[in-house]
């Protein structure tokens, strides 16, 4: 069973999340959220200063990346409620902005329809 993952927040944790789901074909990458263009995001993944060059091919189109033949969804949603989650039926997302470490804050995913939550930081609520 393929697992539906989508990124919020495309730094360091969010672009080493798609290197190790792209050697894993149980994961589905099928969105990306971050502040900045998909031109950006597809260069940054490409070519890594700590961890080389991605082995695969990285282009970039006006609302996404492509990874080989795999489209990605790239959009820049400040609020996580409003992403389109639910839509793209995602299992789980890996919140990677370090903004949302709160289960307040974090559930806002929920909200917009994703499964579950992954915060890559500490979080700051002691139920998480």
């Amino acid at each position: 069973m393929t697992i539906r993952v989508a990124i919020n927040g495309f730094g360091r944790i969010g672009r080493m999340v798609v290197r190790a789901a792209n050697k894993n074909p149980n994961v589905d990458i099928v969105a990306i959220n971050d502040l900045v263009s998909p031109d950006n995001l597809a260069y940054l993944l490409k070519y890594d200063s700590t961890h080389g060059k991605f082995d695969g091919d990285v282009q970039a189109e006006e609302n996404g990346i492509v990874i080989g033949s795999k489209k990605i969804e790239c959009s820049s949603e400040k609020n996580p409620a409003d992403l389109p989650w639910e839509k793209l039926n995602v299992d789980y997302v890996i919140e990677s902005t370090g903004l949302f470490t709160t289960s307040e804050k974090a559930e806002d995913h929920l909200k917009a329809g994703a499964k579950k939550v992954v915060i890559s930081a500490p979080a700051k609520s002691p139920e998480i």
